[in-house]
């Protein structure tokens, strides 16, 4: 046991005496240079300059289908949208002035209409109260002390038959009297049917010239844009549309102009002759007071002093 223990004392002893004489001529040895390293070039990038981006690859051309054409579109002024105020105001000057004028057509139309309307309503139901007043009236003079204060058409008529009555005389005959006294009742009548007629001929006009205005307005604004499509060399439907559309706005709005001004001189015409109808029954009515008081005497007393 002593003696396996001797033994590898002995070997580490005899490993380090060898290991100092095996380092010592290597330091004693002059160093040779090493060859230089030759690196790559270093591709990592610095941390003290900026990095810069990559440029972008070049994108492939885009493939058109066959038979669509390369060459752009010229840029066309188009309005935002095709709304009717943003039509009117990218319009030409000529339909703007048509457009304009037919507006205000409409205008006086619509202004007629209410007008008419108030009028003709008022007039109406005066008379027909005034006519409710005289039904029980057995003279002149009580159908004018009924009607005192309410200036109406029949009011009118019985004041031209006292007047005739004075005007005539005591030696008059009846005869000529009712002659003259319808005479003034005819005269009456017609004045009533001017006044209620009053505006309807404007009515007739827009409702007959508004669509042909409008027509003028549309014909203009196509050429227009003709010559428009024909400066741009394009048949593009984007560049089209929006020319043809201001363009047909005219007629719309001449039509929108000229139906109602028709409906409402219809309506107007009706209305004057249902006015006009109980201004006949007014006449009739005052006719027939009239030749009470000339049948009752022949002298005529009661009237000639109601006239007076």
């Amino acid at each position: 046991m002593k003696s396996w223990h001797r033994c590898v004392a002995g070997t580490i002893l005899s490993a380090l005496l060898l290991l100092p004489a095996a380092q010592s001529p290597a330091q004693t040895s002059p160093a040779t240079p090493a060859p230089p390293i030759v690196s790559a070039p270093e591709t990592v990038p610095s941390r003290s300059a900026p990095t810069e981006p990559a440029p972008p690859a070049p994108e492939a051309p885009a493939v058109r289908p066959l038979g669509e054409s390369t060459l752009a579109a010229p840029s066309v002024r188009q309005p935002h949208d095709l709304s009717p105020w943003s039509m009117f105001l990218a319009a030409d000057i000529v339909v703007k002035v048509v457009m304009v004028s037919l507006a205000f057509a409409s205008l006086v139309t619509w202004t007629i209409f209410f007008a008419k309307t108030l009028q003709l309503s008022h007039a109406q139901t005066r008379l027909r109260r005034a006519l409710a007043r005289i039904a029980e009236a057995r003279t002149l003079a009580e159908a004018q002390k009924a009607l005192q204060g309410r200036p109406t058409a029949l009011t009118a008529l019985v004041r031209a038959a006292l007047h005739e009555i004075r005007l005539s005389g005591e030696g008059a005959s009846n005869a000529g009297i009712k002659e003259r006294s319808a005479s003034r009742f005819t005269e009456i009548s017609r004045a009533e049917a001017r006044s209620m007629r009053s505006g309807m001929a404007i009515l007739a006009t827009i409702g007959a010239t508004s669509p042909f205005v409008g027509l003028f307005g549309t014909v203009w604004g196509i050429m227009n844009s003709f010559i428009g499509i024909s400066k741009a060399q394009t048949t593009n439907l984007a560049v089209v549309a929006p020319g043809i559309a201001e363009a047909l706005l005219a007629t719309a709005i001449g039509l929108v102009a000229a139906i109602p001004a028709v409906i409402i001189y219809n309506h107007f015409s009706r209305a004057t002759k249902a006015y006009l109808e109980y201004v006949g029954r007014g006449s009739g009515a005052v006719g027939r007071l009239l030749s009470r008081d000339l049948d009752r005497s022949r002298e005529r007393p009661v009237s000639r002093a109601a006239a007076e």
